[in-house]
């Protein structure tokens, strides 16, 4: 069974999915910041792949990205990083960016890395939907590769069920239609959240953009089965610390647990 799918079988809500940018802060932090994530408890991990144009990402995360790529971050080098990661990793983990650095690599090579590196999905916001489904889906579904849609409060009903039929592990339920990192007010998206729980999708639901504490964590999980948390945790790896303790202190921070690691109430 492919990681995504066991974890939703296996735990029912609260669940903690973390997006980093890969090579950030530096080149060859990639791999420790997955194993603190691990460790901390993150239940499922975003590596973001740079990408010189993120239409969908606000100023915190393009930054991230933009000096991650002045650092020499390839997706050749992220799948380098990520080779034999399955050895200490056992999370889910999925690549987050945009089509074309995708293609410039070469779809049938991408999916093929993924696989032999154990990526489990891929989150590919710009890849329309009738394309994946003409060009893609068959290569991904073969491979055991979930490619992840998300939906906003913008998407009708009758294209919600047509993505929810397309998309594997989860459906990414976009908290509103603005980039990346914005303060949001989840009680104000108290009917999208209601209407599309309504459907009675075939998917679980993560919601993402805008979850930065862990007041915005739990209101998210109490619409959803788990959120997605980025820019908050792009923002606490870019102090002068180690990375793997800004990971410990901003995961202990979410889960309301105390530094050494007792658990407050969830």
């Amino acid at each position: 069974m492919n990681r995504i799918d066991q974890l939703f079988a296996d735990k029912d809500s609260q669940i903690l999915s973390v997006y980093f940018t890969a090579g950030y802060p530096r080149l060859n932090d990639t791999r420790g910041i997955l194993e603190a994530l691990q460790e901390h408890g993150a239940d499922l991990t975003e590596v973001g792949i740079p990408f010189s144009d993120p239409i969908a990402d606000g100023p915190v995360i393009q930054e991230s990205g933009s000096r991650a790529l002045s650092q020499g971050m390839t997706l050749e080098l992220l799948f380098s990083q990520l080779r034999d990661c399955r050895k200490t990793i056992r999370i889910p983990i999925l690549l987050m960016g945009y089509l074309n650095p995708v293609l410039q690599f070469g779809m049938d090579r991408f999916v093929r890395c993924c696989v032999e590196t154990g990526i489990d999905g891929v989150i590919l916001p710009d890849l329309p939907l009738e394309e994946y489904e003409i060009h893609y889906r068959k290569k991904f579904q073969e491979q055991g590769l979930h490619l992840v849609f998300m939906i906003t409060p913008e998407t009708g009903p009758e294209r919600i069920g047509a993505i929810d039929r397309a998309t594997g592990g989860f459906l990414y339920l976009v908290s509103s239609s603005s980039t990346t990192g914005k303060g949001k007010d989840l009680d104000r998206q108290q009917n999208y959240f209601e209407r599309v729980s309504r459907m009675g999708l075939t998917h679980p639901l993560l919601t993402g953009f805008g979850i930065r504490d862990r007041e915005s964590f739990l209101k998210a999980c109490s619409h959803t089965r788990g959120a997605v948390i980025g820019t908050a945790f792009i923002q606490a790896l870019s102090g002068p610390g180690d990375p793997a303790r800004a990971t410990a202190d901003f995961l202990a921070g979410i889960l309301g647990q105390s530094r050494t690691g007792g658990s407050k109430s969830r």
